[in-house]
């Protein structure tokens, strides 16, 4: 009798789960500190929650917020939140290699997922790995494990917001939370050029009004990060 075997769509979601679990660590406080600052600046712990589930994109939410508390134009506050998540452009054209051979509906999904931890996980497996099944599988389980991770401690932070005193400035938890994922991210070379350049232009520009000196560092960061992207794909084609 021949043993059975693993699918490789199970194999790989294996492999991507193993590969993420490190990553998620560093999740869940940061979304405890999403979930008390919606609550903090005055959302219903219905309204934050349905924040989180429809936006799903931690660094807009926790960029726009400040702009919402201080009755910015809508307009404002939908640029900035564009503006932070202009980088998952970069993300997508460095994955949509892994997906091909992949249908239309898990795309959409896999679209939604993604993260930045996921990204930092899985980029170098998805590309490396030749069956689509065992691609879908590696991308699939962290980010489905991504996603309840950050509901769950976000709803924790929504009600632990009242007993949570603000006093503590939990703040710098998110922050500690982008550093971690920022190192194994700029091993990707696109990556660190994008990093270096929005970080710097976000240091000369920090005087500008309204914040808009953060706006113009991560467009400045994502178009650096594409031309070093087609440029690194111009020198493999020589």
């Amino acid at each position: 009798m021949s043993g059975t075997t693993t699918s490789p769509f199970l194999a790989g979601a294996r492999a991507g789960f193993a590969v993420f679990l490190p990553f998620s660590v560093g999740l869940m406080p940061w979304a405890l500190v999403m979930g008390m600052a919606m609550r903090s600046a005055g959302f219903s712990p219905v309204e934050a929650m349905g924040m989180n589930l429809i936006v799903f994109a931690g660094t807009a939410q926790l960029g726009t917020l400040p702009l919402i508390v201080a009755g910015a134009p809508l307009w404002l506050i939908f640029f900035t939140a564009l503006a932070l998540n202009l980088r998952f452009l970069i993300f997508s054209a460095a994955l949509a290699p892994a997906f091909h051979g992949v249908g239309p509906g898990a795309r959409w999904l896999s679209g939604h997922l993604l993260t930045d931890g996921v990204f930092a996980a899985c980029v170098d497996g998805l590309q490396k790995a030749d069956d689509a099944r065992w691609r879908l599988g590696y991308y699939l389980a962290p980010s489905l494990w991504s996603w309840l991770l950050w509901q769950t401690f976000t709803l924790l932070g929504i009600h632990a917001a009242a007993v949570v005193p603000q006093s503590w400035s939990l703040e710098f938890m998110a922050t500690i939370a982008l550093i971690v994922l920022l190192v194994p991210m700029s091993r990707v070379r696109p990556m660190l050029v994008a990093a270096l350049v929005g970080g710097g232009a976000a240091t000369l520009l920090r005087d500008m009004p309204l914040k808009l000196g953060a706006v113009v560092a991560i467009v400045l960061g994502i178009a650096a990060g594409f031309l070093a992207e087609n440029l690194e794909h111009r020198r493999q084609r020589r």
